[in-house]
């Protein structure tokens, strides 16, 4: 871009921009110097002709500025009459300012003689004003009562409230008091303001029991155990430093009013036309399209004239039935009502509560007799945990001829009905649930009003002393900030509300609370202002502390009904009348009562503030507590003792059944033959461990109880083991079991595989290789074998021995599985609820410490080491059987080394001693079959053919002759035996023939001559042992001829 560019040069003219193009840049610096032109034209040959260059150029240039200066004449012309125009019209305006100052001070001269004049017509026109407005306020204030009434009757007490102070306010204004007009008005306004405070206090009352039009329906505490209702509620400013309840500092979006209320006055010309009709309505009636976003203002308000306190209320996020609570504390505090409301609230509560929990509880059972007539509703729930015992009972009746059901319900301290899963049960907590949950709603609103009524005396006593009592606030309900609202605080309704649930629940469990008379005699006194005696406050000095005397702990069914029908028509008339719901009360209840008032012990507490929060540990919660530790607990205990002594002491209880199922099952509800006596004791523990599911907090002692009650059950079951083995302790089986190499080779042993699980077995080696399962019943067959000769009273004869171990073995199982199935199922209950709830802990299944027992140097056991003790002495059981099986085989193949098998003929029948052991091993079967699985069996039953066969093959070490028919005697022996093995379902019939058929072939091998046998013993050496072919040779068979060398030549084809 050039230097000239932007000139403002003509189209026809542009050859200027290239003769200014040409023009030197020496021309156009900054800074010109001169000196090097002159210098170069002088020094130049054509002078001449550089001055007329110089020439050119300059023509060039000037025409340019010409141009420049014909193009911006015009607009500098017009620059020029502008600027001489502005300053016309400045000189103008001077002058105008200037006479408009002498006409201004002229003005002021006027005025100022005339300005006592002026003063006097507008003082004179603002009185005239102001004895209109009195006017017309006086004709306003004889139409009051007439508007009170009228808007009492559209329950609009607020509005009306509003009016009679306003127009009290207003007749106690100079200048009004002496008017006798309205003497007749002032009258009827102090009639109004006893009237309206009467209205006030029934609404409020109605409103705090949720009984009136405003009233919520709060959702029932058996939806959710954590549904808390959180109404929030509007605080008030009283300039005071009072701790207000959680759920009042959690209001959002609430002004704080003061309690007077009023925003306008008379002076300001406030309307007694009842509403604003531009702002009150606008909440209400407007239908714009921003309706949604206004808030409504609540329909008791909306004849209310506009204040601080209405405006608050149309902003409230607060529930409806909150918005009234504090509508009504407000307009007592207007009336100065505060103290006299407060009186009479604590003067209704106790009577009020005592009648709403009557009617529900008469609500309760008209509802259930109409749902089923005769029948409450709770008692039509299962009772689960009875069904399951009762059912397989009911069974074992028909089976057996007689029933189980009665001797267990004899033994068992309470009945079906009080369960821990029954009828009694459920409706208790039921009717607790309604009751607490009305409670807790009621004391939601108490909560609110003792706040408002609180914070409003507080405030007053900070207006009118300067001595702050903030420091003697405290959860007393006696202390001295009380007077002000008549003795009405939070700690003092929580207190009655829980006095009164404190009352149901000792008549519920059928305990006499002695201290309740006293408690109530102490709260009238606080009313009264009098002092209760000392004897009265010892007794409640650690809260809601009571007394009991117990009217039943434990009663027959005739007296329980007895006791039941009288005590209906008692408390029909004392009473709550609970008894027309619950099928049964009593103490046991008690395990019903525990979860609802913790629950609702929990939500009070969550209403509480911060000053009371001491009153929730000396509540509901800890008389319960205290209850159940000091007379719940202990009479369980030696309740449920009773029924563990009388079920392990029966005759029967050991008894094996007398006519047992043909087959066993596994499952008790189809016939399996669990013994009487540990069938009661697991129902017991059962009901036991329901108890603490329903108590967590005291699990551990009832989990302890059922410890002591199986220590002392596992002690008789060793003593009826014992028992079936007293007259053999000297026995060979009994003895066996008891060595060390015995119980070492019985461990290894492959068969123990069909045990019961064991920690003792848990990490054996069931997975043996057939080699050394081999070498394992080689060595228990030979140590078995140096017990002979083997005496006939060595052993057990008596089948119904053998049966009661088989019985007790199997029911020892039972109980191990049932405590293992308890632990996992506590565990599982628990282990889900503790993520929900802190204050369940779960039942403690470890060692605990032991209390009231006798001294023990062992530690505790837990109940898993219960299963395991159980299950050990069910394994005992099965490991006398199978050695005593073993033995019989024993004591009769004994018989066969004895003799010379030297036959006649052949063989049709075995032998007498393999009839015998068969016959003994058939009955045996048949008797246990039933008693024992099938596993089981096997196991008692599998360690014969081991014995046997070995016994065959060991017994020709010691015969001295036998011949062909001989042989084949045996081998018929050993095929009835194979047969009779065979016979039992649970048994590898496969095994047995493989081990009798290894006999076979063993016998056979006397057929052959010595030459075959020894070609043989060459081909199949390791077919027997060296020991078993040299017996071969040993022994001498008739008709066979044994050369002198064939020892020789045995003992080079198997050295020794």
């Amino acid at each position: 871009m050039g230097l000239f560019d932007g000139l403002p040069v003509p189209k026809d003219k542009e050859y200027l921009r290239d003769d200014l193009e040409n023009v030197d840049e020496s021309w156009t610096v900054a800074r010109f110097d001169s000196l090097p032109h002159v210098v170069r034209i002088l020094t130049s040959k054509d002078r001449d002709g550089e001055i007329q260059a110089l020439k050119d150029q300059s023509d060039i240039v000037e025409e340019v500025v010409d141009e420049v200066v014909q193009t911006y004449h015009g607009g500098f012309n017009r620059a020029i009459q502008n600027y001489s125009q502005i300053l016309r019209l400045f000189s103008e305006s001077t002058q105008s300012i200037g006479k408009l100052k002498v006409d201004l001070g002229n003005a002021k001269k006027v005025i100022s003689a005339r300005n006592k004049q002026l003063h006097q017509l507008w003082y004179r026109s603002m009185t005239l004003r102001h004895i209109i407005s009195l006017l017309d306020q006086i004709e306003n204030i004889a139409q009051v009562p007439t508007r009170i009434n009228k808007l009492i009757d559209e329950n609009q007490l607020y509005a009306a409230v509003q009016v009679h102070v306003q127009s009290a306010r207003m007749l106690e204004r100079e200048g009004l008091q002496t008017v006798g007009a309205l003497q007749d008005v002032r009258s009827e306004l102090a009639k109004l303001r006893g009237v309206l405070f009467y209205k006030v206090l029934e609404a409020l009352h109605a409103h705090l029991y949720n009984a009136g039009e405003y009233s919520s329906a709060t959702p029932s505490m058996n939806e959710k155990d954590d549904a808390i209702p959180t109404t929030t509620v509007a605080g008030f400013s009283m300039n005071n430093s009072q701790s207000l309840s959680r759920r009042t500092r959690l209001l959002k979006g609430d002004g704080h009013v003061g309690a007077s209320g009023f925003a306008s006055s008379v002076d300001g010309g406030s309307s007694y036309d009842g509403h604003d009709d531009d702002d009150t309505h606008d909440g209400a009636d407007n239908t714009g399209k921003d309706t949604k976003n206004i808030p409504r203002l609540p329909s008791w308000l909306l004849e209310s004239t506009p204040d601080e306190f209405v405006e608050t209320m149309r902003k409230s996020e607060s529930p409806l039935h909150v918005k009234y609570l504090q509508t009504m504390v407000e307009c007592l505090c207007m009336l100065d009502k505060v103290a006299a409301a407060g009186a009479i609230i604590c003067q209704r509560l106790r009577p009020t509560v005592h009648e709403i929990i009557t009617s529900n509880i008469k609500a309760q059972a008209e509802y259930a007799n109409t749902s089923r007539p005769g029948v409450g509703h709770a008692a039509r729930t299962a009772t689960t945990g009875l069904q399951y015992v009762k059912g397989q009972l009911q069974k074992d009746k028909h089976k057996n001829g007689a029933s189980l059901a009665g001797s267990l319900m004899a033994v068992s301290p309470v009945t079906p009905v009080m369960a821990p899963m029954g009828a009694a049960q459920s409706a208790t907590k039921e009717l607790l649930d309604l009751i607490l949950d009305t409670i807790v709603r009621i004391f939601e609103n108490h909560v609110v009003v003792g706040d408002l009524l609180e914070s409003n005396s507080s405030r007053q006593a900070h207006m009118n002393t300067s001595k702050s009592i903030v420091g003697h606030m405290s959860g007393n309900p006696d202390s001295e900030a009380s007077q002000a609202t008549g003795g009405y605080t939070i700690g003092f309704s929580m207190t009655v509300l829980q006095s009164e649930c404190q009352q149901l629940i000792c008549e519920i469990l059928r305990a006499t609370p002695e201290a309740a008379s006293a408690d109530a005699a102490v709260q009238t006194a606080r009313l009264a202002n009098k002092s209760p005696s000392k004897d009265k406050r010892d007794k409640l000095e650690d809260g809601l502390t009571f007394a009991f005397r117990f009217t039943d702990a434990t009663v027959s069914g005739q007296d329980l009904i007895r006791q039941g029908r009288n005590r209906k028509g008692q408390n029909a008339q004392e009473g709550y009348g609970s008894a027309s719901v619950l099928p049964e009360q009593g103490i046991y209840l008690a395990a019903s009562v525990y979860r609802p008032v913790l629950q609702f012990t929990d939500k009070i507490a969550s209403m509480l503030p911060q000053k009371y929060s001491q009153l929730g540990n000396d509540g509901l919660l800890a008389f319960l507590e205290n209850f159940v530790k000091d007379h719940f607990l202990p009479t369980m205990f030696v309740d449920y003792r009773k029924g563990v002594q009388q079920a392990i002491s029966s005759p029967a209880a050991f008894r094996p059944r007398a006519n047992p199922a043909a087959a066993y099952t596994p499952s008790v509800s189809k016939g399996r033959p669990v013994l009487q006596g540990l069938l009661t004791i697991d129902f017991l523990a059962k009901e036991v461990l329901g108890w603490a599911q329903a108590m967590p907090k005291f699990s551990s002692d009832l989990v302890k109880y059922v410890q002591t009650f199986l220590e002392r059950t596992y002690e008789r079951c060793r003593a009826s083991y014992t028992e079936a083995l007293l007259a053999v302790l000297e026995k060979q089986s009994y003895m066996l079991i008891g060595r060390h190499d015995v119980e070492n080779l019985m461990r290894r042993d492959p068969a123990s595989a069909y045990l019961p699980t064991s920690l003792a077995y848990a990490n054996a080696d069931n997975h043996i290789a057939d080699a050394e399962s081999d070498g394992v019943e080689l060595e228990i067959s030979a140590l078995l074998m140096k017990l002979r000769p083997i005496k006939q009273e060595s052993l057990i004869r008596d089948n119904n021995k053998l049966v009661l171990l088989a019985s007790l073995s199997d029911s020892l199982e039972y109980i191990a599985e049932s405590i293992e199935r308890q632990i996992d199922c506590c565990s599982y209950r628990f282990g889900n609820a503790s993520a929900k709830s802190s204050d369940q802990t779960e039942i403690n299944v470890k060692p605990t410490p032991v209390h009231h027992k006798r001294n023990s140097s062992l530690p505790p056991k837990d109940l898993a080491a219960f299963a395991e003790d159980y299950r050990k002495l069910a394994i005992d059981c099965l490991k006398v059987l199978r050695v005593e099986m073993q033995l019989e085989t024993v004591y009769n193949m004994q018989v066969m080394a004895t003799r010379e098998y030297l036959e006649d003929q052949d063989a049709e029948e075995p032998d007498d001693y393999i009839i015998s052991l068969i016959t003994q091993i058939t009955r045996r079967d048949e008797v246990i079959a039933p008693f024992v699985a099938p596993t089981k069996r096997n196991y008692i039953f599998g360690g014969i053919c081991a014995i046997a066969s070995q016994a065959s093959i060991k017994a020709l070490a010691e015969m001295k002759r036998i011949n062909l028919f001989g042989v084949q005697q045996i081998c018929r022996n050993t095929i009835a035996l194979e047969q009779a093995l065979s016979a039992i379902p649970s048994i590898d019939s496969i095994s047995v023939q493989t081990r009798l058929d290894h006999v076979r072939t063993y016998y056979e091998l006397l057929n052959m001559p010595v030459e075959a046998l020894l070609a043989f013993i060459t081909e199949h050496d390791r077919l027997f042992n060296a020991i078993e072919y040299y017996n071969l040779l040993k022994v001498q068979v008739p008709g066979r001829e044994v050369p002198e060398d064939a020892k020789a030549r045995m003992a080079d084809i198997l050295p020794i």
